[in-house]
């Protein structure tokens, strides 16, 4: 379903979804699949039953939505807010607008968000919700999201506290360097936080776009022009870029995930 020009990658740790043994976290995991939605959840309880019915119904939506306009799967531009679209297309189209991305570059935030929405319209008090590395996060505690930037000498090294105060939040990230997708440009990696986990995808894709090889300053730039998004971090080689309300925390080894 995605066609988004960047690769895939994760905020979390390693390029494939190993990096989901990693996780430490005394709350309860679920996996949900529905084709190419592959969700980590993370609640107070089983969530498996509840996210497939949530994701399905998701995706008839969307995909009934792509039929009647196609145009929406291969935009790499914004497209016009449709006030007739699903909750979740508007979701993507806003933060497309935003920041100058397609709809698409949204799609697997928007979807996270939606997921971990619903879980807690059901009386789930705490959850975490992972697609492909995009999260939605909804806690009463600190949360810490470990960076993976490929082969920088800092991936896995740097971290996010990302406080309870500050959530529900997301935490996207883009790789110009890690994954199968294309992207403008070559980041290892560039982490969004926003409010709007849709925001935080399409704002990591954008800003990724702006990487250069030695060369951090337009992302950087950009970041602080973006509406509504809260911190931005970005590794590129041995460079390393902060801005927002982040906290930024060094990782050992061993905490990488």
């Amino acid at each position: 379903m995605k066609n988004r020009r960047r690769r895939k990658k994760s905020p979390l740790s390693y390029q494939t979804r190993t990096y989901r043994r990693l996780v430490r976290s005394e709350l309860v995991a679920s996996t949900v699949k529905v084709m190419e939605t592959d969700l980590h959840i993370q609640a107070s309880r089983n969530v498996v039953e509840a996210g497939l019915v949530l994701v399905t119904e998701l995706r008839r939506q969307l995909e009934e939505y792509i039929r009647d306009h196609p145009g929406l799967r291969y935009s790499l531009v914004p497209l016009p807010l449709d006030p007739g679209a699903p909750e979740l297309v508007i979701d993507m189209q806003k933060a497309g607008l935003r920041c100058g991305v397609g709809p698409m570059a949204a799609v697997a935030g928007a979807i996270a968000e939606r997921v971990g929405q619903g879980l807690r319209s059901q009386g789930i008090d705490e959850v975490i919700v992972e697609n492909g590395g995009d999260l939605y996060l909804d806690r009463q505690e600190d949360v810490t999201v470990a960076v993976y930037a490929g082969e920088s000498v800092l991936s896995g090294r740097v971290g996010l506290r990302i406080r309870a105060d500050q959530m529900p939040c997301g935490v996207c990230c883009s790789s110009g360097t890690v994954g199968h997708s294309l992207s403008l440009g070559r980041a290892d990696a560039v982490v969004a936080v926003a409010p709007s986990t849709a925001l935080a995808d399409a704002a990591a894709t954008r800003l990724g776009n702006e990487v250069r090889p030695g060369d951090i300053n337009p992302c950087m730039d950009l970041a602080r022009k973006l509406p509504g998004v809260s911190g931005v971090v970005v590794v590129q080689d041995q460079l390393l870029g902060v801005w927002g309300d982040l906290e930024l925390i060094r990782l050992e080894p061993e905490q990488s995930g």
